[in-house]
């Protein structure tokens, strides 16, 4: 991955049982949080129809700096890794490089 090129973060979350709604609510907040970081070019999140569950983000950032600052971000720690992380029964990470 060039730290100079554009990073995508594709993000596979699979909530616990009856925490859909709560997850939801919460990468809603730290989307809108996130799309005000200067080095955020995107942040979209999907609910999957075939399994209603799963839930799918698709980041982009202007370069790895910019998504370094994201994780380090007081808005990151408290809304995904406080409350997010916990109700999750999986979680996949994948990050591409332009």
């Amino acid at each position: 991955m060039s730290a100079a090129g554009e990073v995508t973060v594709v993000a596979r979350w699979l909530p616990y049982e009856g925490e859909v709604a709560e997850v939801l609510r919460l990468v809603g907040e730290l989307r809108a949080k996130s799309m005000l970081e200067p080095g955020c070019a995107g942040y979209e999140v999907y609910q999957s129809v075939e399994l209603p569950r799963g839930v799918l983000l698709y980041e982009r950032y202007r370069d790895a700096a910019a998504l370094e600052a994201h994780r380090q971000s007081a808005h990151y720690q408290e809304l995904l890794v406080g409350k997010i992380l916990p109700l999750l029964a999986q979680r996949k990470v994948e990050v591409f490089g332009a």
